[in-house]
């Protein structure tokens, strides 16, 4: 019964919708009739699989064309028509060759050997070797017709030096051998003498300047023989010296610093006292584009030998004026160590017969004017005062029989005026003189028989010339005029000398020097006479 009931009521739904749809459309005519037409829709994408492909690219081509220049004529503007100048490269300075060496022979036995070479290891490291030797043998004419003398002297030297650059600092090492042999004065206690030395140094310096503080330091130990000495044979002398000099920047123009020096010194003898010196240099400096000034001041302190405590100025004042003209004082002093090196270079046949102190320069006052007025020439004119405390001289007085010239310490003064000139043009011509008048006093009563050695007035003129690139040629006279007293008045020094060299091939030469031509008498050490016309050749080699 269910059953028919539900399939009469969707017979009844259907009928409903049909006749709803039939009022909804218009009815159906001979002339219109609607036709539905159900069909899928899938339409098709045109050129959907084609494959995109660019074009051919053609390259350029460029079509010559010809040259047109310009000859239109021109005007000069000025005569002769300004021209392109060639193209020239960088000037750059040749470089020196590292090796040098020459040899030569003259008569009087005189020799003359050197060499050296610097070995450039790396951009850091350099080491120099060196080696000379030099001296004379024959006989010379004794003052005041003492009869004739065999004289010989010959040096030797030895060394090396090596430096390596760090970044900010360098190191140097050096070494060195120094023996003089050569026979005293007749009549001489010392007879045949000998001189041996040694010195090894190491230093360490700052080289950058954008550190707080630049310093420069080394230590050295300096050893000396002396064969012969009045006080002692085969005298040993032991020096360790040790400098040291810090400066730290106030400002761009302004400095102050601190040097020392310090020299501890031994004896191989019980009779000569060992002892020990320091110098201390506190100083200040300014400097801009006018102004130079140090001021600073020497304090030296002594310790087991000497007076114990001395003091010196240490005065620099420059002002400088249209770039080359300078007007400046001074004020200076200080220690003059007397070891036996210096003792040899104010006369190596002088000797000793008590242990000398060291000589102090209380006070050296120069007042000068320096000026470039054109390129290539500078000259100096200045004038001073200079004070000794214990001065080392070598003396006439001084002399007695059978013993050689004795060292005479003394407080010495002189007042003094020079003059220096050069003048370099293009290495084409070169002149150097110099002249200096001191007069010496000291404070002994009576004449000052003492100081009748000492150079009065001295003078040096040295002129070279290269007329043709590889001649050089050289005339030069030296003279020297000792204060003196009429009995004891030495010769003075009248040497005119000439030089020359020629290269021969690229770094060969030959060279020649003549001394003396005017074959003078004359004493560079008292008692002592120099040689008469002697000459001297060789040849040079550069490698």
């Amino acid at each position: 019964m269910k059953k028919i009931t539900y399939i009469l009521a969707g017979v009844t739904l259907a009928v409903l919708s049909l006749e709803a749809q039939a009022q909804t459309q218009p009815q159906d005519t001979t002339m219109n009739r609607t036709v539905v037409v159900e069909q899928e829709y899938n339409p098709d994408i045109m050129d959907a699989s084609k494959v995109n492909v660019l074009p051919k690219v053609e390259p350029p081509t460029v079509s010559k064309k010809a040259v047109e220049y310009d000859a239109t004529l021109m005007l000069a503007t000025q005569i002769p028509a300004g021209i392109m100048q060639a193209y020239t490269g960088k000037e750059t300075q040749t470089k020196a060759q590292p090796g040098y060496a020459r040899l030569g022979y003259g008569n009087y036995g005189n020799l003359d050997i050197r060499a050296n070479y610097l070995f450039s290891l790396s951009s850091k490291d350099r080491l120099n070797l060196t080696f000379g030797m030099d001296g004379m043998d024959g006989k010379l004419d004794l003052p005041s017709n003492g009869g004739k003398w065999n004289s010989f002297y010959y040096r030797t030297h030895a060394g090396l030096d090596y430096v390596h650059a760090f970044d900010k600092v360098d190191m140097n090492i050096t070494g060195k051998f120094n023996q003089s042999n050569f026979n005293s004065l007749p009549g001489s206690i010392a007879g045949k003498q000998k001189f041996v030395s040694g010195d090894v140094h190491l230093g360490v310096s700052s080289t950058s300047e954008d550190m707080p503080l630049r310093f420069r330091a080394e230590t050295n130990l300096l050893l000396y023989q002396r064969q012969h000495d009045l006080m002692v044979s085969n005298i040993k002398e032991n020096i360790v010296r040790t400098k040291a000099d810090v400066t730290g920047s106030i400002s761009d123009e302004q400095t102050i610093g601190m040097a020392f020096a310090m020299n501890n010194i031994f004896y191989g003898d019980e009779r000569l006292e060992n002892h020990t010196s320091a110098d201390f240099n506190p100083y200040y400096l300014f400097q801009n584009d006018d102004w130079r000034i140090r001021l600073g001041a020497h304090v030296d302190l002594a310790f087991g030998f000497g007076k114990q405590f001395r003091a010196a100025p240490d005065v620099d004042i420059q002002y400088i004026f249209s770039d080359s003209y300078i007007l400046y004082a001074q004020g200076k002093g200080g220690r003059l160590q007397n070891d036996f090196r210096r003792l040899e270079t104010i006369t190596p046949y002088g000797i000793t017969n008590q242990q000398p102190d060291d000589t102090y320069e209380q006070l050296n006052a120069a007042i000068g004017f320096k000026a470039s007025p054109v390129s290539g020439l500078w000259f100096n004119l200045y004038g001073g005062y200079q004070d000794l405390k214990n001065d080392l001289i070598d003396t006439p007085t001084v002399k007695n029989d059978g013993i050689s010239n004795v060292l005479l310490e003394e407080d010495t003064k002189n007042f003094y005026a020079g003059a220096d000139l050069s003048y370099n043009y293009k290495d084409i011509f070169y002149l150097a003189a110099n002249a200096v008048y001191r007069h010496w006093t000291t404070d002994t009563d009576g004449p000052d028989v003492i100081v009748s050695f000492k150079p009065a007035i001295e003078g040096n003129l040295d002129l070279k010339v290269r007329p043709i690139s590889p001649l050089l040629v050289g005339i030069g006279y030296r003279h020297i005029a000792r204060q003196g007293v009429e009995e004891s008045k030495a010769d003075p020094v009248s040497n005119l000398y000439l030089s020359g060299s020629y290269e021969l091939f690229k770094g060969i030469s030959v060279y020649a020097h003549v001394n003396n031509l005017l074959n003078k008498n004359y004493q560079y050490y008292w008692g002592c006479p120099s040689e008469g016309l002697n000459f001297l050749g060789g040849v040079s080699f550069r490698f």
